[in-house]
């Protein structure tokens, strides 16, 4: 018991990524993250050595937020200005228009799309590992990655300026 604990708390630092990109909130993702943990610490048993625990968490976090999805469309959703994210490093003025640019195009695509894009891009899982813990066949990962990446480019799209002709 104390192991599968040890080694679900070294998997909490991921787990809060993932949730932020699928959430959008740090304090809906750090619910998430809980939601999750209290899930995966009570249905332990259920977890298969040879496999992947990551995996595994991930699918009963991506589950977790696709149950609390429908709740979370009814309830009004109040932001707060105190509550706006520190940036991680001071950066460029240019590095951080980027990176505000590309969080605000991953939070429109669907949570779909978000949620296989962050998975293999952001946490580095192979195609089979994020298909397996979206619970989808590899082919429907790899058709949502396609859309999601596809809007990803239209949004960064900066074609060259048309140029006139005057006669």
């Amino acid at each position: 018991m104390q192991e599968t604990q040890w080694l679900i708390a070294r998997e909490i630092p991921r787990l809060r990524r993932y949730a932020r990109a699928l959430t959008r909130d740090h304090a809906a993702a750090d619910d998430l993250v809980q939601d999750t943990l209290e899930r995966a610490i009570r249905k332990r048993h259920l977890w298969k050595r040879h496999g992947s625990l990551r995996g595994w968490l991930y699918r009963i976090l991506y589950h977790v937020f696709l149950n609390q999805s429908t709740r979370r469309a009814r309830r009004a959703r109040e932001v707060d200005l105190d509550d706006a994210p520190e940036p991680v490093s001071p950066g460029t003025a240019d590095a951080g228009l980027v990176r505000r640019d590309i969080v605000a195009a991953m939070q429109a695509l669907p949570a779909e799309q978000r949620a296989a894009i962050a998975l293999t891009a952001i946490e580095g899982l192979s195609y089979d590992e994020a298909a397996a813990a979206l619970d989808i066949p590899v082919g429907t990962l790899r058709s949502r990655l396609s859309r999601g990446r596809e809007r990803l480019r239209e949004t960064f799209d900066v074609s060259e300026p048309q140029v006139r002709k005057v006669k």
